[in-house]
């Protein structure tokens, strides 16, 4: 079945071939004779209802420097594709929410991966409060009450922003720290919504694992281990990736979130775990996909596509 597929990205000019897992799928994509075509979110149209985008016909190669060719920009229905992948970066703004409830109106007629309601409720460090034994003690608040009372009981916490995004603004606090109080201050005329207040898990300093649920199935995962002068594990903060395997508590926490996930229509999720502690569930655009396969895992973008395949064959009647 030769699909027309449309990606919703940042600017493609901008991605590391190399590890981007939005260049992966198009890869595959285009490996399977799909017909690719690109827009970035603000080239999106809500007219009379319909939504429609500026696009432009898109060619893919594995090639550093010269990995793309882009035709012609035409204006077309965006209900007239088959699948939309959605795979804009956060930050998870209003921006970012208002392409959610426009692609609404063509989902699932027109497939959207992942599903634009189940990512505009699911914000990623919400969502995964959803399952509080399985995290390490965790607030989200802006109180400085709440705050003092949380690292009284906890000592040593990591603070960040709730919409924060691949590392920015994550800080350690010791028990200790005089810094306390201006940090809080920073925060407080930085960020408009609450922050996430975590108990500092030691455990990060041998990684952060990031393991990658296909429809609710393990596909694979990849360690990330900080760099040594560094708190972030994120690739993109130096973080260094090696292979790895799953414990048994990761494989638990796998089928926990399995479930949930499948019947949210979130199709490609990545979630990260440090020490046995689920930190973080990952819907918008989750990465790592190039870096399992280098270190000899799954094809998870080959996964990825056998899903949306058949799901598009599920939705669309075969005729004889």
């Amino acid at each position: 079945m030769r699909l027309n597929v449309a990606v919703q990205m940042d600017p493609i000019e901008r991605i590391n071939v190399r590890g981007d897992s939005t260049f992966a799928l198009l890869l595959e994509a285009q490996n399977r004779s799909h017909a690719l075509s690109y827009y970035t979110p603000d080239r999106l149209v809500l007219h009379d209802g319909k939504v429609s985008a500026t696009v432009r016909p898109l060619v893919v190669r594995d090639l550093a420097g010269d990995h793309f060719t882009l035709g012609e920009p035409r204006h077309v229905d965006l209900a007239s594709f088959d699948v939309v992948l959605l795979r804009q970066d956060p930050p998870f703004d209003l921006a970012y929410i208002s392409t959610t409830h426009m692609l609404d109106r063509i989902h699932p007629n027109t497939l959207v991966v992942n599903d634009p309601s189940a990512v505009r409720n699911a914000p990623e460090k919400l969502f995964v409060m959803e399952f509080p034994d399985l995290m390490p003690p965790t607030l989200i608040t802006r109180s400085l009450d709440a705050i003092k009372a949380f690292r009284a009981e906890h000592g040593d916490i990591v603070m960040k922003p709730l919409y924060g995004l691949g590392g920015q603004a994550v800080f350690r606090l010791a028990a200790d720290d005089l810094n306390f109080g201006s940090l809080y201050d920073l925060f407080a005329s930085m960020f408009r919504e609450p922050w996430v207040v975590q108990q500092f898990l030691p455990a990060v300093r041998d990684g952060d694992k990031r393991i990658i649920l296909v429809d609710g199935e393990f596909a694979g995962a990849i360690n990330r281990v900080p760099a040594a002068d560094d708190l972030r594990s994120n690739m993109v903060r130096g973080g260094v990736p090696t292979a790895t395997e799953l414990t048994e508590r990761e494989r638990h926490i796998c089928e926990r979130l399995g479930p949930h996930l499948r019947e949210r229509g979130l199709l490609f999720v990545g979630i990260d775990v440090i020490g046995g502690f689920l930190t973080e569930i990952n819907v918008t655009s989750p990465t790592g996909i190039r870096a399992v396969k280098n270190f000899g895992g799954p094809d998870v973008a080959a996964l990825i596509w056998d899903k949306i395949e058949a799901k598009r064959a599920y939705l669309v009647p075969t005729s004889h």
